[in-house]
C-alpha cells in the first residue's frame, strides 16, 4: 500500500517549540517497519515554524508574515535534518520536499510534483514533504498541511492517509471540556462529513486544529482515499491504520473520486468573493454541468480577479458550488444578465468554465 503520513507541530515540539527527538523517533521507527512490510510511505511534517522560534529565542509565535516566514526558514532546515538522523537508523535516506497549493493546480507543476514522488520512491528514498512557508505569499494564512496533505494523497494515488494529532480522533464533543464527549470510530462515505463541528483551536505551536483534519478528511474522502485521525503517541498507529484497524476515526473513501484541482478549488482555496446566480443559472450548473454565463448573473460580492476562487450563490445566500473566476469582479459588474452577444470584447464570456467548478450539491 502507499500510505501519506501527516504529523503535526503537537506531536513533534515540545511545549517550547524545541524539536521532540524521540517523537521523531518513533515515527521513524514506524515507517521503517512499514516499508519492511513492502509499503511506501510518504511523510508530511508540520512543526518549521514553532522550531524556528524556539531556536531564534522568540518568546512568542510571531504574527507578522515576514518573520513567520524567516523563522520557518531556520526551523525546517533543523526539523529535515532530525528526521535524517532518525531515518539513518534504519539505512533509509530521506528528502526534503516543499510544496505548495499550487502545486496541485497548475497542470505542469502537478505533473512534475507527482514525477519527482514517484522517483523518490522507486529510488527506496522516504519524501518528507512540508508547506513551502519560507516563500509563500498567504499559504500560512489558510495552509495548514492538512489539506496540502490530502492533496498530496489524492496526486500520489495513496492509499491511506493518516493525519497524526496530539488526540485519539474526532469526538462527539471536545473531551477537554466535555467529559462524556464520545470517540467517533467510523465515518462512513455517506455520512455528511462536515456534520461533524470541531474547533479549528489546536495546540497554539501549529496553525491547524481538528477542524482543518476533517476538511482533509473530507477531501481524502473525496479522491478515493481511506483516511485516518488518530493519536501520533499511540504505539503502533501507522500499523493499525494500514490494517484497517479503529485506531482512531476512520473515515471512508467515496466511490466518486474528485481530481486534485477541484479538490483544491473546493477545499483548500482561499475564498475571494461571491457570485449571486438566479435559479436559470443553477439548474444549469447543477443538472446540465455547464459554464456560468454572465446572463445568470444577479450580482458580485468582494473584488476578485482572474484565477481567484468565488463562491456561487443562489439568490437565498446559499453556497452551492464554487470555482475559479475568468473574469475580474469590476468586469463582471458591467456585464451582469447581459447576453454573449450583447458582451464587450475585452470580457470573457464564461464568468467561470465548467471545468473550474465544484457543484456542492454531487458532493
Amino acid at each position: 500500500m502507499r500510505v501519506v503520513a501527516k504529523i503535526g507541530t503537537a506531536s513533534i515540539t515540545d511545549d517550547s517549540g524545541q524539536i521532540s527527538g524521540p517523537a521523531i523517533a518513533k515515527l521513524a521507527d514506524e515507517v521503517a517497519a512499514l516499508r519492511a512490510d513492502g509499503h511506501e510511505v510518504i511523510v508530511v511534517s508540520s512543526g518549521a515554524v514553532a522550531t524556528g522560534i524556539a531556536a531564534l529565542g522568540m518568546p512568542a509565535r510571531p504574527t507578522d508574515m515576514r518573520t513567520l516566514q524567516a523563522v520557518s526558514a531556520v526551523g525546517q532546515a533543523r526539523l529535515v535534518e532530525r528526521y535524517r538522523i532518525e531515518f539513518e537508523r534504519h539505512g533509509i535516506t530521506c528528502a526534503q520536499l516543499l510544496v505548495d497549493p499550487f502545486d496541485f493546480v497548475e497542470r505542469s507543476q502537478y505533473l512534475h510534483l507527482r514525477s519527482t514522488i514517484e522517483r523518490l520512491l522507486e529510488l527506496g528514498v522516504v519524501p518528507i514533504v512540508n508547506e513551502n512557508d519560507a516563500i509563500a505569499n498567504d499559504e500560512l494564512r489558510y495552509g495548514d498541511n492538512d489539506r496540502i496533505a490530502a492533496l498530496l494523497a489524492n496526486s500520489a494515488g495513496a492509499d491511506v492517509l493518516v493525519l497524526l494529532t496530539d488526540m485519539d480522533g474526532v469526538y462527539t464533543a471536545d473531551p477537554r471540556t466535555t467529559p462524556d464527549a464520545e470517540l467517533i470510530p467510523l465515518v462512513r462515505s455517506d455520512d455528511p462529513l462536515l456534520a461533524i463541528t470541531a474547533g479549528s483551536g489546536g495546540s497554539g505551536r501549529g496553525s491547524g486544529g481538528m477542524a482543518s483534519k476533517l476538511t482533509a478528511a473530507r477531501m481524502a474522502s473525496w479522491s478515493g482515499v481511506r483516511s485516518v485521525i488518530g493519536r501520533a503517541a499511540r504505539p503502533g498507529i501507522l500499523a493499525g491504520a494500514v490494517s484497517d484497524d479503529l485506531v482512531g476515526t476512520t473515515f471512508e473513501p467515496h466511490a466518486r473520486a474528485l481530481s486534485a484541482r477541484r479538490l483544491w478549488i473546493a477545499f483548500a482555496a482561499e475564498v475571494h468573493g461571491k457570485v449571486v446566480v438566479d435559479e436559470g443559472a443553477r439548474r444549469a450548473l447543477v443538472q446540465g454541468r455547464k459554464s456560468l454565463l454572465p446572463a445568470g448573473v444577479m450580482r458580485t460580492e468582494g473584488g476578485f480577479g482572474v484565477g481567484d476562487v468565488v463562491d456561487i450563490v443562489t439568490s437565498d445566500g446559499r453556497t452551492f458550488a464554487r470555482g475559479r473566476a475568468s473574469v475580474h469582479a469590476h468586469q463582471l459588474v458591467a456585464a451582469i444578465g447581459r447576453r454573449t452577444a450583447d458582451l464587450p470584447d475585452d470580457v470573457n464570456d464564461e464568468v467561470v468554465h465548467r471545468d473550474d467548478l465544484v457543484v456542492f450539491d454531487d458532493v
